[in-house]
């Protein structure tokens, strides 16, 4: 049926940052379709320039409020590369402890207060404190437990201050760890109650289907979240991986005309970071816990759909809950240690990695003899499923159109499809080309 209709969300909303979405179609024929990010760059790479190293990850910390741990621990990754910096297996879990409370506590803001008033037919959260009040006080309950996690181990949630180059400033005692423990085994029921409200809701979840190639962190160690090499898996399971030093390689920044933030391509015209990227390489080494959750909710790898995002965060929910607890437990059983920092060995350029709720996230900086930053790289995953959502729009819209969608549901349609990546838009907008000076 051909048909004419123009759609314009300026700016769309429950989603981080200013993003902008433009159809226009006539007669049946799409004339425009766009996924456009309006928002001025940020210059993060130039901010770090002439810094110390102990004090870069604090600066690039901010790039972010949500992923400000990601952020951090991508930076000081990418710092201990440069500077030869071993770092203990005490940093390195709690590390991963303090990741998975980031993975959490993201995670339950974007599929309880971003995700769900679409599938409730709501237009935010706010009047779903009239009709589902109990549901979300549970997700406040779950939230503050990710926001006091994070904030016992790194010092703060937001911006955490315990995380240096080299190690941790201030260490968790095991009495607070007991309580942490406590207080996560009490949210096992609201947990519980979680998945059965998604459950109910899945059937409101968009089929639809566009294979892409999918980037994750990947580790023999365990389903990669802090550390492991770059992993990418195709639609028929073919993977392929590169060392993080390499990230460049993969990732393949480009400048489009619709975006301040950069596109990136690796094997295919684009690709898609994330929970669902993350489930696609990893999903053999979830939890068992997670994986009964995926099996229940019909996430199966290798899956398709991005509104299927969002399911996926459900899972890596549980994972990181069962994960951390079985670090806490470490932690209880065998104490830790007021540990010293790790000291540089030399000073040279180095990359870092580590997912953020939103992706794979890169870091990278070169430093000087006295340890004075002479430039930084930053590709956020939001940059990386820019181009991923644009192409997601060109093969969504016909579909739509051959579905007879009207204006209205081909709006909502598009900004669910938006919000199911959980964007950061603002954070990707780095747009900077940098040369390092030897």
């Amino acid at each position: 049926m051909s048909k004419t209709l123009s759609i314009a969300v300026h700016h769309l909303t429950r989603v981080e940052g200013h993003g902008n979405i433009e159809v226009d179609v006539e007669n049946g024929r799409v004339l425009k379709c766009e996924w456009q990010v309006p928002e001025a760059p940020r210059f993060f790479e130039a901010m770090v320039r002439g810094r110390h190293y102990t004090e870069v990850a604090r600066v690039t910390s901010r790039i972010c409020g949500i992923c400000s741990v990601g952020h951090t621990l991508a930076s000081l990754k990418a710092t201990e590369a440069a500077l030869g910096i071993q770092v203990s297996e005490q940093t390195f879990k709690l590390r991963e402890l303090l990741k998975h409370a980031e993975n959490f506590d993201s995670h339950v803001l974007h599929v309880y207060f971003l995700a769900a008033p679409d599938l409730l037919g709501a237009p935010s959260v706010f009047p779903l404190v009239a009709t589902h009040g109990p549901v979300v006080a549970r997700a406040l309950r779950l939230k503050r437990l990710g926001h006091e996690w994070g904030s016992l181990i790194g010092g703060r949630t937001t911006h955490p201050t315990r995380a240096v180059p080299g190690g941790f400033s201030a260490f968790p005692s095991v009495a607070e760890l007991k309580a942490l423990k406590e207080r996560m085994l009490a949210a096992v029921p609201d947990l519980e109650e979680t998945l059965k409200t998604v459950k109910a809701l899945a059937p409101a979840i968009p089929a639809f289907d566009r294979p892409t190639e999918y980037m994750a962190l990947h580790s023999k160690a365990g389903y990669a979240l802090y550390d492991g090499e770059i992993q990418t898996v195709l639609p028929d399971g073919n993977k392929k991986t590169y060392a993080v030093a390499d990230y460049k390689k993969c990732t393949n920044e480009y400048l489009p005309k619709v975006s301040t933030a950069k596109y990136t391509k690796n094997r295919l015209e684009s690709y898609a970071a994330g929970a669902l990227a993350r489930f696609n390489n990893n999903h053999d080494q979830l939890q068992p816990a997670a994986k009964k959750v995926a099996a229940d909710l019909g996430l199966k790898a290798i899956c398709t759909n991005p509104y299927m995002n969002t399911v996926a965060q459900v899972v890596e929910i549980v994972h990181s809950f069962h994960e951390s607890l079985a670090l806490v437990d470490h932690f209880i059983k065998n104490g830790v240690k007021d540990e010293p920092l790790a000291k540089p060995t030399k000073f040279a350029q180095g990359a870092g990695a580590a997912e953020v709720p939103r992706g794979i996230l890169f870091h990278e900086y070169e430093y000087d003899k006295n340890g004075l930053c002479l430039g930084g790289n930053c590709i956020i995953p939001t940059n990386q499923n820019h181009a991923n959502i644009q192409k997601d729009f060109e093969a969504l819209v016909p579909k739509l159109l051959k579905e007879d969608a009207d204006e209205k549901k081909m709006e909502l349609r598009l900004e669910m499809l938006v919000r199911a990546y959980d964007p950061c838009i603002s954070c990707s907008t780095h747009f900077l080309d940098v040369k390092f000076v030897r």
